[in-house]
């Protein structure tokens, strides 16, 4: 009898320990760069939360800290959630140049749509360019999603009507290619985060900046100039790839049901995701544009022609550089474009 009491004992405390593993719950600290008001947080960072969080049965909480509250510049973030600094975090991969060398290519001049969907399109070839070409620049996380923004365009105090008229402005950029673009198109660049971009305009260190319409009202750019420049055709200016990257260590950790859950929202249409929370920024950025009564500049296809003609050193150099690393760029631009193309269908 006593063997017996023993023994169901034995087997109470096991099936207790199981429920309890069952029933083991995690938060998750996800830190990025911008404050909660912005368009990416609020229609897209916050609603991934919220998913994990329902399709986790509530097990998976996510803390959300925007706007660097957990400390660090946005340069550290993805190390933020390599170390664990962060268990996940959110960055422009441009903040940290020459190390995401491949990836880059999706911030060469032209080279993206611009259109309704263009977030979207690009974001989704991001991924899987990445899964094919570029997984090597990720190995250190997990990641959760590449994407991009939607097409950047400049904004300035003195109106932008040509080529002409940029030349020696000092204008934000926000990457090593971005910067490098400027240069080719005769601005004087200054480097730095979007955070940082609406102190320097009001004090003068800057003329304008080059952000995609999405970002402008977060960071008061849309009050601060008056000015946009937009372009004809198909493509956009430029863009710039994000990386949504979660720590290693943390992700291994959880049960094999709440790993379900983040994998279940990690990939491409998690990349799609936020490039359609990028293309409604856009529209939300363009109309606040309109209702200030701003001067939205259209430059026509001859004069968008010459912006591209000029801008096009910029692929060149970036070849360059890769071959100089053993890569072949013109084949990963080569390739980058044919996931364009394929996911604009």
């Amino acid at each position: 009898m006593r063997l017996f009491k023993v023994r169901t004992l034995g087997l109470i405390c096991a099936a207790l320990t199981a429920g309890s593993a069952m029933a083991q719950q995690v938060t998750l600290r996800l830190h990025h760069f911008l404050p909660p008001q912005a368009n990416v947080p609020r229609l897209a960072i916050e609603p991934w939360a919220k998913k994990v969080e329902a399709e986790s049965g509530g097990r998976i909480k996510v803390q959300l800290f925007p706007a660097m509250q957990m400390g660090g510049s946005p340069a550290q973030l993805f190390d933020q959630a390599r170390d664990g600094v962060a268990d996940i975090t959110w960055t422009v991969l441009g903040y940290t140049p020459n190390r995401f060398i491949k990836t880059e290519v999706f911030e060469i001049p032209f080279i993206a749509p611009s259109g309704a969907r263009a977030g979207e399109i690009t974001s989704k070839a991001a991924w899987e360019f990445v899964d094919k070409f570029a997984a090597d620049e990720f190995k250190d996380v997990k990641l959760l999603a590449i994407h991009t923004h939607g097409p950047g365009l400049f904004h300035t105090k003195k109106p932008v009507n040509g080529l002409e008229d940029l030349r020696g402005m000092k204008i934000r950029g926000g990457t090593r290619i971005v910067n490098n673009m400027l240069v080719k198109l005769g601005a004087t660049p200054v480097g730095m985060p979007v955070p940082a971009v609406t102190e320097a305009l009001s004090k003068g260190v800057l003329d304008g900046t080059t952000i995609p319409w999405e970002v402008g009202p977060a960071v008061k750019v849309t009050e601060m100039v008056k000015n946009h420049t937009t372009f004809a055709g198909d493509k956009g200016l430029y863009n710039m790839a994000f990386a949504f990257s979660m720590n290693k260590a943390t992700y291994d950790k959880l049960p094999a049901d709440l790993k379900k859950v983040i994998d279940n929202n990690s990939g491409l249409e998690t990349a799609a995701a936020f490039g359609r929370a990028m293309d409604e920024g856009d529209k939300l950025g363009r109309a606040a544009a309109e209702k200030a009564k701003n001067n939205i500049v259209a430059l026509d296809a001859a004069e968008t022609q010459r912006w591209l003609r000029t801008a096009s050193a910029v692929e060149s150099d970036w070849v360059k550089d890769m071959k100089a690393k053993n890569i072949d760029g013109a084949k990963l631009a080569a390739e980058a474009r044919a996931l364009i193309a394929k996911n604009s269908k």
